[in-house]
């Protein structure tokens, strides 16, 4: 697999800007190859008529909509983020609420499908938040004040046998298991 489909991977299903250093560190390349690579994914970007754009602040990259589409897209996350929330959202709030903090990594353990997009529709509603916890160099899922506010309830510890479930023993084993796979 080539540098360039490596990094438009990575920067496909993160969340979040990603620096170059870090970049590196992820495929094992070195700094400048990377940097070169980067640069070799905006220009294919900036060919042609393409939906996506590669933008670069403060060092960081990430894959972005082009700024051509700016209006459809508002459009959508719009509907998006005002609509009723779908099956596979309302599981995956309902395990961070029951498990949280909760890494994307058990997340997906639980559920047994990736939950990126998922993610940042959550997120982008404000019904969970994202904190890294430097120790493990991962992030975790919490959901928010908001959302509890609107459950009309003072604490997610309040959630019908909320002890029970957050600490299950069966939901251990199976992140027990899946962490051996």
């Amino acid at each position: 697999m080539s540098l360039k489909s490596q990094l438009e991977s990575l920067l496909f299903v993160s969340l979040k800007p990603l620096a170059a250093k870090e970049l590196a560190n992820l495929t094992g390349a070195k700094p400048k190859e990377v940097e070169e690579a980067l640069e070799a994914i905006s220009a294919d970007y900036q060919n042609g008529e393409r939906g996506l754009a590669l933008t670069k602040n403060n060092n960081q990259y990430q894959l972005t909509t082009s700024a051509a589409n700016a209006a459809l897209i508002q459009t959508f996350l719009k509907d998006e983020t005002s609509g009723e929330l779908s099956q596979p959202s309302l599981e995956a709030l309902t395990v961070i609420a029951y498990r949280g903090p909760i890494s994307k990594l058990n997340l997906e353990r639980i559920r047994g499908v990736n939950c990126s997009l998922i993610i940042r529709n959550l997120l982008l509603r404000g019904l969970v938040e994202e904190k890294f916890d430097k120790n493990k160099q991962e992030n975790y899922y919490t959901v928010t004040h908001d959302f509890v506010r609107f459950l009309g309830m003072n604490s997610v510890a309040d959630l019908p046998d909320y002890a029970k479930l957050n600490a299950s023993e069966m939901i251990e084993q199976t992140l027990a298991v899946a962490a051996k796979e």
